[in-house]
């Protein structure tokens, strides 16, 4: 059974899957402390449109120039920007972390602040669009990109980062901090009763998909202050993560809503991505012979075969004169600056090559209670 998205005025308790009507700042100022795992911020651009704009056969283009992107002056944007983000800040949990997408319009000032409030910034990723809009007045060059910035509640927080799932998004490379995805167009933009889009600015499910993907888990909760048609909440509850909107307009929330009831999330088995190795807990190395995973005495091999050092009681090997943690005679041996060990060395059983990360790896099972 789906289950339905509620719409509430603004209160103190945290309503988990809902949308709150009102003003952004009031309503994050009325919500828990400390309550949020990850923000999603698409706030005005502020983008100072000055008449209508046209194409070259004279038809209107459908601009952003609703009363929500209008600002007196830049102090005036400034102040509103400042008195979000502070609100925003207050509401993460320490792990937390925003996301900010903006233009050129206002992404530099929005950087600045955010720096301000006390946030520490972790990324900026520009979102290179496949089919931007074009420059129909060729006067400057077609604007074909936005940023994103990323970046945890203060410096050494521990945020959430699943390095090796976005690796996994994208074909077993490093995700790189430009995006390259297309602008929301065809069945994915919402349209009203007349057929015109219901949001000028709607995200693509994409963007918002990788973002989730990567800086969140299941059962986090995600906000949106400036939630629009939901697109944030969509991929959210999809994604098995809980949302909270904010919006002030009533017809966007009323799309959101229709939105929103359509989504399907999907089935728990889905929801499981490849874990960041940085978020395993830590092995020592020592655990495998404290185990008898491993007896001292035994000889150890690189995977490269060039290289062998015989296992010590404390945990250190000892290989060609040279003494020292796995790491260290590793790098030693091969006159490098560093090595992994746990990559390099393995253990001969039975005539076949075992690395020893295989025990490692079974310890870390156990501590999280799955099947060896």
């Amino acid at each position: 059974m789906t289950k339905k998205t509620k719409t509430r005025r603004p209160s103190a308790a945290l309503e988990l899957d809902t949308i709150h009507q009102g003003d952004c700042i009031k309503v994050m100022n009325s919500l828990p402390e400390a309550s949020i795992d990850l923000i999603f911020a698409d706030p005005p651009y502020n983008l100072q449109l000055r008449g209508d704009l046209h194409r070259p056969e004279g038809s209107a283009v459908d601009a952003v120039d609703d009363a929500w992107d209008s600002f007196a002056s830049f102090a005036a944007y400034d102040r509103f920007t400042r008195d979000w983000l502070a609100a925003a800040r207050r509401l993460l949990k320490p792990g937390g972390a925003i996301w900010v997408i903006g233009s050129y319009h206002n992404i530099f000032r929005v950087g600045a602040a955010l720096q301000d409030t006390g946030f520490w910034v972790l990324n900026d990723v520009i979102w290179r669009k496949t089919n931007p809009m074009p420059n129909f007045r060729g006067k400057r060059l077609t604007n074909a990109h936005e940023t994103l910035i990323w970046a945890s509640k203060e410096e050494g927080a521990r945020y959430t980062f699943n390095y090796e799932a976005l690796k996994a998004l994208n074909e077993g490379l490093q995700m790189r901090s430009d995006w390259v995805l297309p602008i929301c167009t065809g069945h994915e933009r919402l349209k009203d009763e007349t057929g015109a889009k219901a949001h000028p600015t709607q995200k693509p499910q994409s963007l918002l998909h990788r973002i989730l993907v990567g800086t969140t888990n299941p059962g986090d909760v995600v906000l949106d202050p400036f939630f629009g048609t939901g697109t944030t909440g969509a991929v959210a509850r999809m994604l098995g993560r809980n949302y909270i909107g904010i919006e002030r307009e009533t017809n966007y929330i009323r799309a959101a809503e229709r939105r929103l009831a359509a989504v399907r999330p999907l089935d728990r088995s889905a929801l499981e991505v490849t874990a960041s190795r940085r978020s395993e807990p830590r092995i020592p190395f020592g655990q495998l012979i404290e185990r008898g995973l491993l007896r001292p005495g035994e000889q150890l091999h690189s995977m490269n075969d060039r290289h062998t050092a015989r296992l010590r009681a404390d945990g250190t090997l000892v290989g060609n004169d040279v003494t020292g943690s796995i790491h260290q005679v590793g790098a030693a041996l091969e006159g490098a600056p560093s090595c992994n060990g746990w990559t390099y060395w393995c253990i001969k059983r039975d005539g076949k090559k075992v690395s020893i990360d295989v025990f490692r790896q079974q310890i870390r099972a156990e501590m999280a209670g799955r099947p060896n």
